[in-house]
């Protein structure tokens, strides 16, 4: 296993978890929302008043088309699903991991540059979003009861895949749950 991707919804948790999990496989980790604005010299909210939705997917999608390395855990921005390119980048290079959490669930904040069009709820960006969660994972977490039990469930899934030697290149259409 080279690297571990994760997808899910803006609030699931997904940097910290990231960071905790990279802590425990002795892996690095990297945040595509960071490199996102250091590429845009903008904060994410910034960006998305400058160019828009669409704009911003753009940078998203160069920026994860770029991404390489190994032994790297990689938490996406939630709206990275939609950059068909850039999620074909990182799934030959790790295993996608969907940390997905109920809309009511989600933490919120108003300055998180969430890529969505203006008025939509966050259920309805779940909706939307949803069916791409599902396309790229190959693991599925449903996040409940606490970071470090999010990140033991991912490390156990990694240990099964592992063990039933299933790796990146092989993974299309298995999904641990």
């Amino acid at each position: 296993m080279d690297n571990v991707v994760l997808i899910g919804m803006p609030g699931a948790g997904k940097s910290t978890v990231g960071v905790i999990l990279a802590k425990r496989l002795g892996y690095e980790f990297v945040d595509s929302d960071l490199l996102i604005i250091r590429e845009a010299g903008k904060t994410l909210p910034d960006i998305l008043a400058d160019v828009g939705v669409e704009g911003f997917l753009e940078i998203e999608g160069r920026v994860g088309e770029r991404i390489r390395c190994k032994k790297t855990v990689i938490a996406t921005g939630g709206s990275m699903v939609y950059c068909a390119d850039a999620m074909e980048n990182l799934r030959e290079g790790g295993v996608v991991v969907w940390l997905d959490t109920e809309p009511d669930e989600l933490s919120k904040s108003a300055d998180r540059g969430i890529a969505a069009e203006p008025g939509a709820t966050v259920a309805d960006i779940f909706a939307q979003r949803r069916p791409l969660y599902e396309k790229y994972a190959d693991i599925h977490i449903e996040c409940a009861k606490g970071t470090d039990r999010v990140v033991s469930q991912i490390r156990a899934a990694l240990e099964k895949r592992r063990a039933n030697g299933i790796t990146p290149a092989r993974s299309a259409g298995f999904i641990e749950k």
